[in-house]
């Protein structure tokens, strides 16, 4: 005879959106502020020259591949944190209705641009 304690575990694909949405979360918190202060103050004021962040030098980085996983990383994961976001608000403004779409729509946006900017970067090399 089954013992009925047992409890039956499903497994969820949520934590690995939590993954992304964190890691994205993570990486807007620590980077925006850093690009606002270098393009906002620091480049116009004089203190960083400008020649730093020519077109060739940031195209010589963005076409080594550890340039091109940087800028995949710093374009994909803030997209996944921001459309996980959306999913959640949708849910808290109670929007309930269509749950199934609202997760293939967002996930599948963020998922669609984060191959698409891949395959740009593929074809830089």
């Amino acid at each position: 005879m089954p013992n009925n304690t047992e409890k039956t575990y499903v497994r969820s694909h949520e934590p690995v959106f939590w993954g992304l949405f964190g890691a994205g979360g993570m990486l807007t918190a620590f980077f925006t502020p850093v690009m606002i202060l270098i393009t906002g103050l620091l480049i116009p004021l004089g203190i960083i020259d400008k020649q730093h962040f020519s077109y060739e030098k940031i195209n010589a980085f963005a076409t080594s591949w550890y340039g091109a996983a940087i800028v995949l990383v710093l374009v994909a994961l803030p997209l996944w944190h921001t459309l996980h976001r959306i999913f959640h608000g949708l849910h808290d403004l109670g929007v309930h209705r269509g749950r199934d779409w609202q997760q293939v729509i967002c996930y599948g946006f963020a998922f669609a641009v984060s191959v698409f900017v891949f395959t740009l970067l593929l074809q830089m090399f």
